[in-house]
């Protein structure tokens, strides 16, 4: 399981041109699901998402979590993560679970992130998605189970 983390002051998610919700500061995390991820990768990539060090205390100094700001998460399923581009014009996808699985671990993943005390938003899995957001430093991070 591959997360692109953005740290955001605001976030707004469209599926299918109609507005689906919405986030103050916090994250935008576009969430990749490869060939053999499991419960153990998410729960890796969740407790890392919300406990990552991210965003500045009073002193400037990236100290604190999404948690530890009572921020939220925008979560975008995101195939396109794991894209190999080292050959040719055109990427291939062969690391990316395909579809049906990669809708179980997702979901699972969703299922869990609801156990937190962390308020997000999602997409829809599979479906045209526009997202509208205000990166916010920037910070942004490549979140990876397999490493």
């Amino acid at each position: 399981m591959k997360i692109i983390i953005q740290r955001v002051n605001f976030a707004k998610i469209f599926v299918n041109n109609e507005f689906k919700g919405e986030i103050q500061k916090g994250i935008v995390a576009y969430v990749g699901v490869a060939n053999g991820d499991c419960e153990k990768d998410i729960d890796f990539c969740i407790e890392k998402l919300i406990n990552l060090r991210i965003f500045n205390d009073e002193n400037g100094k990236l100290n604190l979590s999404v948690k530890d700001i009572k921020g939220e998460l925008l979560i975008v399923s995101n195939f396109t993560i794991y894209g190999n581009t080292k050959k040719g014009r055109r990427p291939s996808y062969t690391n990316s679970a395909a579809s049906n699985e990669a809708k179980k671990v997702y979901s699972l993943f969703l299922q869990k992130l609801k156990n937190t005390d962390i308020r997000f938003e999602t997409g829809e899995f599979g479906e045209y998605m526009r997202i509208v957001s205000e990166n916010d430093g920037p910070v942004n991070l490549i979140l990876s189970s397999d490493l």
